[in-house]
């Protein structure tokens, strides 16, 4: 079953590199600015608004107090969500495929904050073990077969949750990706590949037989549609 196989190398190598050039080479500013207080497009501004939502959804599954807690923010993007859990106590490690970005969260980060930022790939077995992963937005571009690999292969080195992210398969969010191809160039996405929860549960249940899900949840904010579910490994 292909579900079953690990991730091919070779494939999983395309997308991470397909992102890597989208946001070092086309959206580095965009997503920059979107992550900010600056002014954006109302299509923009509906994302920004649905991020936010979505990033407390995640934080809120964790403990509030996170001291002695290590932490990895798998795709930190520009570095919201790690920045919010060093706060709260966490030993984060935030990596991302885009250099450009983690510069962004580097600038951003108080200094007194300890994060360490990495460049590279989640499933680097260099990085350790944790307590907990969040994978926010950043396992919406992989299929359904490599998004549950990736979960496998984290599951492995986490000792309490895994809390990610997946495009849900609607009509409404369906539609929207189809209306994409109107929008200006500046507001386009790369590619998201939605999927219906049900097979991903099963997928994950079929795969992972030491971990069960726990909590979900659906945010739509008119052109951010997300759904987060959470994985507990312990």
């Amino acid at each position: 079953m292909m579900a079953s196989a690990p991730i091919l190398p070779s494939t999983y190598d395309r997308y991470r590199t397909r992102l890597e050039t989208y946001f070092d080479r086309t959206a580095s500013k965009a997503w920059e600015q979107l992550t900010s207080d600056a002014p954006v497009s109302s299509i923009r501004a509906t994302v920004r608004a649905g991020r936010e939502r979505m990033r407390g959804t995640l934080l809120s599954w964790l403990p509030d107090d996170l001291t002695g807690i290590r932490l990895l923010d798998a795709g930190c993007g520009t570095g919201s969500l790690a920045i919010e859990a060093a706060e709260r106590g966490a030993e984060v490690v935030a990596i991302d495929v885009a250099g450009s970005l983690v510069a962004v969260a580097r600038r951003r980060a108080p200094a007194h904050l300890a994060i360490d930022w990495r460049v590279g790939d989640m499933l680097d077995p260099a990085l350790g073990r944790f307590d907990h992963v969040v994978a926010m937005d950043s396992l919406i571009h992989y299929p359904a077969s490599e998004i549950v690999a990736t979960l496998r292969a984290l599951a492995g080195r986490t000792n309490g949750s895994i809390v990610f992210t997946f495009a849900p398969q609607t009509p409404l969010l369906m539609a929207m990706l189809g209306m994409g191809r109107l929008f200006p160039r500046g507001n386009r996405s790369p590619a998201i590949l939605p999927m219906r929860d049900r097979l991903l549960r099963t997928l994950i249940g079929d795969t992972i037989p030491t971990a069960r899900i726990g909590r979900d949840q659906r945010i739509s904010a008119s052109f951010y549609t997300s759904h987060a579910m959470e994985v507990l490994t312990a």
